[in-house]
């Protein structure tokens, strides 16, 4: 199947963050964790994940996809589409099902925690992380259309880094990115196995390009 070295290399790792964050959300409790996931601050860090947390946006993965449409095939533009709307959607359905508080609601009991100046903070809808689920949604998507292993690792630690930028923005806990990352995997693995499956494999639609039917 296309992409399976790669996907098998990117679920590796998401395994390993998944299991040492799960024990630690399992053992700790959410405030403590919270405060715990803050080790070190400054004016960079800041800046820098002020500015890579718009990576998990949702036009970011939007735009991937019309680009990979023009660039590449129809499966891959659904590989990548599929992937994260129907992930957005799920998480959008859990966060008004579930209607958890965000950090800044329990600001007094956090102490002396770091907060970034100037940062808009939301209070509401925390679980699981639209922003966590993107991020891996897009880049497993994006490592298995790639296909090379050394990528797939370097997309799965650029997922897990703009997870937890959604921690130290204190925009989200810990459980809400590892819940978010979860769905973005599981989502973006399920339509991989659909779409690079033998029965859509034999379909020729999806490997139809879209320039070259224009060039035509």
């Amino acid at each position: 199947m296309t992409g399976q070295r790669a996907s098998r290399t990117f679920l590796i790792l998401w395994s390993f963050y998944t299991a040492a964050l799960g024990l630690a959300v399992l053992g700790t409790g959410q405030l403590e964790l919270h405060r715990a996931m803050h080790p070190f601050h400054s004016s960079t860090l800041d800046q820098f994940f002020t500015h890579i947390t718009h990576l998990g946006d949702g036009v970011v993965p939007t735009v991937l996809a019309l680009v990979i449409l023009l660039l590449r095939d129809v499966r891959s533009f659904l590989m990548m589409g599929i992937s994260c709307a129907a992930s957005a959607l799920i998480v959008q359905a859990m966060k008004h099902a579930f209607a958890y508080d965000r950090p800044f609601m329990f600001k007094q009991q956090l102490g002396e925690l770091h907060w970034v100046d100037g940062l808009e903070l939301h209070h509401h809808l925390s679980f699981p992380s639209g922003h966590a689920t993107a991020s891996f949604s897009m880049c497993y998507a994006l490592a298995v259309l790639i296909g090379r292993n050394g990528i797939a690792a370097a997309l799965a630690v650029l997922a897990i880094v703009i997870a937890y930028s959604r921690v130290y923005l204190s925009q989200h806990f810990s459980e809400d990115i590892l819940a978010g990352s979860a769905i973005g995997v599981i989502t973006a693995l399920l339509v991989h196995r659909w779409l690079y499956g033998p029965a859509m494999m034999t379909r020729r639609w999806p490997g139809k390009r879209l320039l070259g039917q224009l060039n035509q």
